[in-house]
């Protein structure tokens, strides 16, 4: 069964059980991401229709489309990344009496490692964009709402730092150094350019409730 499947209480059982390697970070940053997506289409449906933010409306309904997009496309990731878990988990059951059966378990060890590098830096991309929609609606959505709006940016922020403490454990078990480097250069980027955002969408909001 699936984790988006599970019902909150036992996803939440499975999470802190430790007979569970995963779901683990990696998930739960994916699931705070959507929930983050999720809570910036709502702000913008609740704006949709009112006179006061007319101005707006088209703004709103286009990131809440885009958000709610985005909410999906995280929603897979919860599954993916413990997927991706487990692709390295069962590298350890693989033979190592030869030495090519030690090779071929080491790049087995590799292919799985890039897997679960790529799949947490896919969050963190969904968890910036999801940033940017939040902060193109703040002080321009409905403000009965916008301590959600502030919630919205903080799960979106603990997404995309969460998936890049994901990608960066995996990334010093990786030999291949041009696709380490790429990673970490490219998952930096998004760090510098949506932090402030984060931060920014939630000092709004605190000085709207």
């Amino acid at each position: 069964m699936k984790l988006i499947e599970l019902t909150v209480r036992d996803y939440l059982a499975m999470l802190c059980s430790s007979e569970h390697a995963a779901p683990g970070g990696g998930s739960a940053s994916a699931l705070m991401g959507a929930q983050g997506a999720g809570l910036t289409s709502m702000v913008c449906g609740f704006t949709i229709g009112k006179k006061k933010y007319a101005e707006y409306e088209d703004l709103c309904r286009d990131v809440m489309e885009k958000s709610a997009q985005l909410k999906d496309k995280l929603m897979e990731l919860i599954d993916r990344d413990t997927e991706a878990f487990n692709s390295v988990t069962a590298v350890f059951a693989m033979p190592k009496d030869t030495e090519q059966e030690k090779d071929l378990r080491k790049q087995a060890m590799q292919a799985a490692l890039k897997s679960c590098t790529v799949t947490p830096f896919e969050t963190m991309e969904y968890a910036a964009e999801g940033l940017r929609l939040a902060h193109a609606v703040v002080g321009k959505s409905n403000q009965t709402a916008a301590s959600d709006l502030g919630v919205a940016a903080l799960n979106l922020r603990s997404a995309l730092l969460g998936a890049w403490l994901n990608v960066r454990i995996n990334l010093g078990g990786i030999d291949d150094q041009a696709f380490a480097d790429e990673y970490r250069a490219k998952g930096e980027a998004l760090i510098a350019e949506v932090l402030p955002l984060a931060d920014e969408v939630y000092r709004l909001t605190e000085e709207m409730t």
